[in-house]
């Protein structure tokens, strides 16, 4: 019998002892899993981010689609090219104008434009064309391509406009050839200028007006100027503001001419390049002045405000090929261009990232026309023997650069070079700027910030809870800090930009009384408990007494603001100090995240410093104490250095909540991307700058992708540091092990 309970006993046991051994199998594979799962997901998040950023760096194509010839006509002047590349116009020194098929060259409309004398010259403004004749005179023609669809396809019917009418508009009196030709419109109207055969500049100012009853817009001229030059011309443009004409002289000679509604000022500026210039373009916008010399360089000029006022600077230059250049177009809707020289060869630049994109060569001979398709994707080019070329584009994003990203550039309208992010304007010919890196400074300036408050309260207040706290209010302490974790971040920053960002501006000198007025009020206060008959009692309840001391010197410092501003500052401490110090002061800045994000990771950092120097074995303390050592000594030399790994993960997981915090900055920081250390200035943070833009960013487009570069350089740092410290750790556990 005895036998038999043994052997039952035995087979229970054993069957226990099976069960338990799966659950422990199946916790393990689950655990496994879990830790696979998300490795898995932290690789999926990366490689999709880098999905994401890779096609951005991805070096521009340019290739040969079609090449064909055409003999008729005459000598061919200027060139257009539709939006989708299926259709081109050309127009001819013996006044005809040819729709036609870039595919094939085939001729879908032409035109005989009637007029008076010949053909000198032609200028373009996009699709509007400036045809200047031997007699003086000039006509506006636009050619417009009428979408429509028929039969399932897209159908384009070729169309001349007369935007001023067929009548002539007689720019030289005195009827002698033009030369070369430009022409500008601003708000107002519009600017002619000319050069004649017999080396006249001709400018002449046209106003425009709208009736508001038939709504027909007139035409008159406001000026008229000529100004006699002695030099070989050999290009002019107008600014955009018609307030300068920049003319290319022989000699390398670039002259800048003030101009006014009345005409040509007295002075003008010369500017000495070392080659001669072949060809000058305004870049899209107007700002910027495009320059070609003869030795193949392109150079880049703008206006900038200097000491004197704003002069014409050298801003970039861009030096593919050795060859005269003979043609420049710059895009329709971005800031790149192409460049044609004599010996075929046409390069693709981009001016804000100074990168040279493509280049090709299948003609072989000189470059006489280039026209760029509205998106850029097909690019028109005839030689000087009437061959035309098409060309396919593949050049999505040449925006970006390493040096656009992380470096300084010179932008149009700045004064210097600088670090900019300005993703998008209200118009059409506006520079992007990506440079990422005021967004990165923002970042660990308000994690600076929030460490610099959070890290010190919230590890002393560990140290203090866990022991010198009564163990009756730590039960009550603890959950409670713990429970601040679970705040919603939007609440916080809602308050610290509605609240605490009013009130931190109200009483700014009351702000840094409170710390002097803090550590003063402590000790203060812990001098007047030794002097209580029973002062044992009290203790480990200390931090109990001190919430209505803090209450009462937050109060103090902020009734003496207004004194002291008014003793110190002249009443007012923030024009003081931007008076007197240079100091600005924007109501949402570093001070009022640092408060803010400090508060809302301090629970982090607390909890699992709390938490690390409890568990401190008590046999450690005892032995410490034992040996004669003060409480505060063996905090000092054998708890922290005993908790100091887990103290050092939790400072490091409030940094990384602090780097990736997201609405806090966004509601309290005012969101400026600015590179300004000082405390009193905003910032705009990597998480920040995601959530505010990636709604507004058109998919797939180069603002998308940086966004996802951003959020990609927010991972990798996070991951890299979160790597480091892990080894710290690592290391600071292994040399404290044996305590």
């Amino acid at each position: 019998m005895t036998c038999i309970v043994r052997t039952m006993n035995n087979r229970m046991l054993q069957h226990k002892y099976n069960q338990r051994a799966l659950k422990d199998r199946l916790a393990r594979y689950f655990v496994a899993i879990g830790g696979i799962s998300v490795i898995v997901a932290i690789l999926l998040i990366f490689f999709y981010l880098l999905q994401v950023v890779i096609p951005m760096f991805e070096s521009a194509d340019i290739a040969e689609s079609h090449a064909y010839s055409v003999t008729d006509e005459g000598k061919i002047l200027h060139i257009g090219i539709e939006e989708q590349g299926t259709m081109a116009v050309r127009f001819t020194d013996r006044g005809q104008v040819v729709f036609f098929e870039t595919d094939s060259g085939q001729i879908v409309k032409r035109y005989k434009l009637d007029l008076p004398s010949n053909i000198t010259t032609i200028s373009s403004n996009l699709d509007l064309v400036i045809i200047g004749l031997a007699n003086g005179q000039v006509m506006l023609v636009k050619y417009v391509f009428e979408p429509g669809y028929g039969e399932d396809k897209r159908i384009l019917t070729p169309l001349l406009e007369y935007p001023l009418g067929k009548a002539l508009i007689v720019l030289d009196e005195s009827a002698q050839a033009l030369v070369h030709l430009d022409l500008r419109f601003n708000q107002d109207g519009f600017g002619l200028v000319g050069t004649t055969s017999d080396k006249r500049l001709v400018f002449n100012h046209y106003l425009q007006e709208e009736s508001f009853i038939t709504e027909e817009i007139t035409t008159v001229i406001n000026s008229r100027s000529v100004h006699k030059i002695d030099e070989d011309i050999n290009s002019l443009v107008l600014s955009s503001d018609l307030n300068h004409l920049y003319v290319a002289l022989e000699g390398g000679i670039l002259r800048d001419y003030i101009l006014s509604e009345a005409g040509f000022e007295d002075n003008y500026s010369d500017y000495k390049i070392n080659e001669n210039i072949s060809n000058i373009q305004v870049l899209l916008g107007g700002s910027s002045l495009l320059i070609g010399l003869e030795n193949g360089e392109v150079q880049q000029w703008m206006s900038v405000r200097k000491q004197h006022g704003r002069e014409l600077t050298f801003i970039r230059k861009f030096h593919e090929t050795k060859e005269s250049i003979s043609e420049i177009k710059s895009e329709q809707q971005r800031k790149g261009f192409a460049v044609g020289d004599t010996n075929g060869a046409i390069t693709l630049y981009y001016s804000t990232s100074q990168r040279t994109l493509a280049t090709i060569n299948t003609a072989n001979k000189k470059i006489t026309n280039l026209a760029w398709s509205a998106r850029a994707q097909h690019l028109l080019a005839t030689d000087d023997g009437g061959k035309f070329y098409l060309y396919e584009v593949d050049n999505e994003y040449p925006e970006v650069s390493w040096d656009v990203l992380w470096g300084k550039i010179w932008y149009e309208g700045y004064d210097e070079a600088d670090y900019i992010w300005q993703s998008s304007a209200s118009t059409n010919e506006f520079e992007p700027k990506f440079s990422l890196m005021p967004l990165t400074f923002g970042t660990i300036k308000a994690a600076f910030y929030a460490m610099i408050f959070a890290v010190p309260i919230a590890i002393l207040g560990a140290m203090y809870t866990a022991q010198f706290m009564a163990p009756r209010m730590r039960q009550t302490v603890k959950p409670s800090i713990e429970i601040m974790e679970a705040l919603p971040t939007v609440i916080l920053g809602f308050l610290a930009g509605l609240w605490l960002a009013p009130y931190v501006e109200t009483h700014l000198s009351g702000v840094f009384a409170l710390l002097l007025v803090l550590p003063f009020g402590f000790i203060l206060c812990a001098w007047l408990v030794g002097y209580l008959p029973n002062n044992t009692a009290i203790e480990g309840w200390e931090a109990l007494i001190l919430m209505p001391v803090v209450i009462l010197l937050i109060w103090i410092s902020t009734a003496i603001s207004a004194p002291i501003e008014d003793l110190f500052f002249n009443g007012d401490m923030r024009t003081y100090m931007s008076d007197q110090w240079g100091i600005n002061y924007d109501q949402r800045n570093a001070l009022v995240v640092g408060l803010i994000m400090g508060f809302a990771i301090i629970p982090t950092i607390f909890s699992i410093a709390e938490d690390a120097i409890f568990s401190v074995p008590q046999h450690l303390i005892r032995g410490s104490l034992a040996l004669g050592a003060s409480r505060w000594q063996t905090m000092l030399y054998v708890v922290m250095p005993a908790a100091s790994p887990a103290i050092f993960s939790a400072v490091m997981m409030g940094f990384g909540r602090a780097v990736g915090e997201t609405m806090i900055v966004l509601m309290a920081t005012g969101n400026t991307p600015l590179m300004d250390m000082s405390i009193f200035q905003g910032m705009r943070t990597l998480a920040a700058n995601i959530a505010v833009e990636v709604p507004e960013a058109e998919v797939a487009s180069t603002h998308y992708r940086v966004l996802f570069l951003a959020a990609f350089i927010l991972f990798m740092f996070t991951f890299i540091f979160n790597t480091a410290a892990e080894m710290i750790r690592h290391r600071l556990r292994k040399k404290y092990s044996g305590l």
